[in-house]
């Protein structure tokens, strides 16, 4: 078992709570407890468990419920005047188009004369409700829709044969797409697990801000930015030097020599990233224990920590909470103090928010950071935003739309300043600002939204800036205008430039990617003598 999984698990008594928080001061957090969530009657909503909440699934309750009136014999009609509802708004119920509250499933109970608990079971009532299910979701999912192809109505016309192959052929075609999903398969699949797990603690690790609030008190650091000195002290008081060196190997950002204990970091050059952070990462990977990965897994787990652990050293929790919260009181969050404050990337600072806004403030986001042409580097939600994915569910490798602020920020006319936006998509409207990132390796941006109602306390809210996203609607940005496409079709032959770090295998190694030969020559040349 990873440590991320362990601090995951504690750190959900906290995030909880912390929503319930974030409703009471008006941060419009999502209380699960509200009327419009369904949770099963035998599950009282206590804050202290995170993602095991058990909310159900409105097509599953719709299928019980039209399954018990149709038992009793009631007709749609008789059911909603019953209760005082339209028979349409009940049939969007029994469709599973709407989400009942919980007092009209009880009200619904009653009339049909059946416990309550019988609507709210998680099990199909029968062979053919549990076949609709399944096809309601397939047509439902962003994948379906990118098929262009029209729905097929479920309804009690269509012949059992006809479900069941239509049914069929969709888990056929998952199963062909997850087969074509990208190299390497495995380690994309460890990585949305990863996300998850992340999501389920709102991004938030109790245990490593502790770890790092300690490390800080054991060097009496008096606050504020921690500087290339302090950085030396940490790693002096953990029994550590660090040393620069220009012939590093290629395949990695440091080297740390357990023997010795020296940590190997690149000579500071233009471009380069933060030599505090890089050094801050090697530490912990010392402070968190850290063993040799037995997967890849464990791996991605592994990188999400030490990167966490360096942003908590660099942005401190008690004071970049503090200054956060000053912020809010003058609904005046901005991504740019942070950065300025702390004397940190954007894309630091940026993560750094997402670690603390839902924990502490109650305000859900995400993240993304992508290329210029769209592509997904890194991407982290809990506010409910639908990112791109695979058929295995990853999100890196996929691209996002072109109305999303994250590349509409590359054609603004001046790339030094944050650009903000609103976005209409078919999960919510989303406000969002995003940066450039200049690297050796090209143009990125680093993107930070929130929920419409969360927008009160950032700065930007007053941008005029909006798109709608349509996506995964092929007719949103994938495919091009018609008469543009008339023009060009069969007369256009690019050579596609292929992501090869997305698509490839990972070399054979302890560590994915890094070649141990090269390591191991590296510190035999760099191994301190007599």
């Amino acid at each position: 078992m990873t440590r991320l999984s362990a601090v995951s698990r504690r750190s959900s008594n906290v995030k909880t709570g912390a929503s319930r928080r974030g409703q009471a001061s008006g941060a419009g957090a999502p209380d699960p407890a509200a009327p419009g969530r369904l949770i099963s009657p035998d599950h009282e909503p206590d804050r202290s468990e995170g993602r095991d909440s058990k909310v159900l699934d409105p097509l599953m309750i719709g299928r019980r419920l039209r399954h018990v009136r149709q038992e009793s014999g009631r007709t749609l009609g008789d059911v909603a005047e019953a209760i005082g509802m339209s028979a349409s708004a009940l049939s969007l119920i029994e469709n599973g188009k709407r989400e009942p509250r919980l007092s009209v499933l009880s009200l619904l109970a009653e009339v049909l004369d059946t416990p309550l608990q019988d609507l709210l079971s998680s099990k199909p009532p029968s062979r053919r409700a549990a076949l609709e299910i399944k096809l309601e979701r397939a047509q439902r999912s962003g994948a379906y829709d990118a098929l262009g192809l029209p729905h097929v109505k479920v309804s009690p016309r269509l012949p059992d044969e006809a479900l069941e192959a239509l049914v069929g052929m969709h888990e056929a075609m998952a199963s062909a797409q997850a087969d074509r999903a990208a190299t390497p398969e495995h380690a994309r699949r460890a990585n949305s697990a990863l996300r998850d797990r992340m999501r389920a603690a709102n991004n938030y690790f109790g245990d490593i801000e502790h770890a790092a609030g300690d490390l800080l008190s054991a060097i009496d650091h008096p606050g504020g930015p921690i500087s290339r000195m302090a950085v030396d002290r940490l790693a002096a008081h953990l029994g550590y030097a660090l040393v620069h060196t220009a012939d590093l190997p290629g395949s990695t950002r440091t080297v740390t020599d357990l023997h010795h204990k020296r940590i190997y970091l690149p000579q500071p050059e233009a471009g380069q990233h933060d030599s505090r952070s890089l050094a801050l990462q090697a530490l912990g990977h010392l402070v968190l224990g850290h063993r040799v990965p037995a997967d890849y897994a464990e791996f991605l787990s592994q990188r999400v920590e030490i990167n966490y652990f360096a942003a908590a050293i660099l942005m401190p929790e008690h004071e970049t909470v503090g200054m956060l919260r000053k912020a809010m009181e003058h609904k005046d969050i901005a991504i740019e103090d942070l950065r300025d404050a702390y004397a940190v990337s954007y894309e630091t600072a940026a993560h750094r928010f997402t670690n603390l806004a839902t924990e502490h403030l109650g305000i859900p986001v995400h993240f993304m950071r992508i290329s210029e042409d769209g592509v997904v580097y890194k991407a982290y939600a809990n506010d409910g935003v639908q990112f791109p994915t695979d058929a295995t569910g990853a999100i890196e490798g996929q691209r996002v739309c072109r109305a999303w602020t994250a590349r509409r920020v590359f054609v603004q006319p001046d790339l030094s300043q944050a650009f903000c936006a609103y976005t209409d998509t078919r999960s919510g409207t989303f406000w969002c600002t995003a940066a450039i990132d200049r690297t050796p390796d090209g143009l990125f941006s680093v993107n930070v939204g929130v929920r419409y109602q969360d927008v009160k306390w950032m700065r930007g809210r007053e941008t005029k800036h909006r798109a709608e996203s349509r996506c995964p609607d092929p007719s949103c940005c994938i495919q091009p205008p018609a008469e543009l496409a008339d023009r060009w079709t069969g007369q256009a032959w690019p050579s596609a430039r292929v992501h090869s770090h997305l698509l490839a295998a990972l070399p054979p190694g302890v560590f994915p990617g890094v070649d141990d030969t090269e390591v191991y020559r590296f510190l035999d040349r760099n191994a301190p003598t007599g």
